[in-house]
């Protein structure tokens, strides 16, 4: 079984349909928020989701664009880009992310949260002490989080307190082809990236498959038309500096 997991679309269609054509068939597709906001397609990438996922949650900027989250929480760039991406959505599409929450559980073994079982809105969970503090407030094998944009993992030995962070190791060389055992007697943070705005200096777009069955995970990216995005948010009039990080992964 293949589940294709993505976050972070942020209204990059030139980046969602590049992720979908690398992945081909999959039979599932659960999509762990922030599908619109900051960038220049908000509609066609809400349909898309619509279209493939078979769960869906919430992010900020997703709540923030239906003014379900007071827009002075975020920068100027971040404010202007969302406010304009609730202006662009149709009706259609906007009842469907109004009916959408930031966490759910999936089954015995699995969670989903846009930022961490603590706080699935707001909180980044980039550190193992970060980490450490969420994994006592829920009992599921996995949680896939999205939120900050990097991809990458952290994991607890059943019996143990430590966490640590296992992808990307940079001390270490990396796992074969990406692949993630999941079957070890581990629970596990798992990100699979940004689609539509990377923050971790690779510009490409960043999504991972998930195989329950067969108990693996493989963190993917791949290269996108970047500067088409950018043509589309120049003639939307969205801001300069969310234009510029596209092309540098930050």
């Amino acid at each position: 079984m293949r589940i294709l997991l993505v976050s972070d679309i942020h209204s990059n269609l030139v980046a969602l349909e590049a992720v979908l054509q690398a992945v081909g068939s999959f039979d599932e597709l659960w999509c762990l928020g922030d599908t619109i906001g900051y960038g220049p397609r908000p509609n066609e990438c809400a349909a898309l989701i619509r279209e493939h996922a078979t769960i869906t949650i919430t992010g900020n900027h997703d709540l923030a664009c239906l003014g379900k989250i007071d827009l002075r929480d975020f920068n100027p760039e971040a404010r202007k880009a969302n406010q304009w991406n609730g202006q662009q959505l149709l009706p259609e599409h906007r009842a469907w992310l109004e009916e959408l929450e930031p966490t759910t559980i999936v089954d015995r073994e699995i969670m989903l949260a846009h930022g961490s079982p603590r706080e699935p809105v707001w909180e980044y969970l980039l550190a193992p002490e970060t980490a450490s503090a969420n994994f006592e407030l829920f009992t599921q094998q996995l949680c896939f989080i999205g939120h900050s944009h990097v991809q990458l993992g952290f994991r607890q030995r059943h019996g143990f307190d430590r966490v640590e962070r296992f992808f990307p190791d940079l001390l270490r060389v990396p796992p074969r082809n990406n692949v993630i055992d999941l079957s070890s007697n581990c629970r596990f943070f798992i990100n699979p990236g940004s689609v539509g705005q990377p923050r971790d200096q690779d510009p490409r777009a960043a999504y991972a498959i998930f195989d329950p069955s067969a108990g693996t995970l493989t963190f993917a990216r791949v290269e996108y038309e970047i500067t088409r995005t950018q043509r589309d948010m120049v003639e939307a009039g969205l801001p300069g500096p969310l234009i510029r990080r596209l092309e540098y992964g930050m």
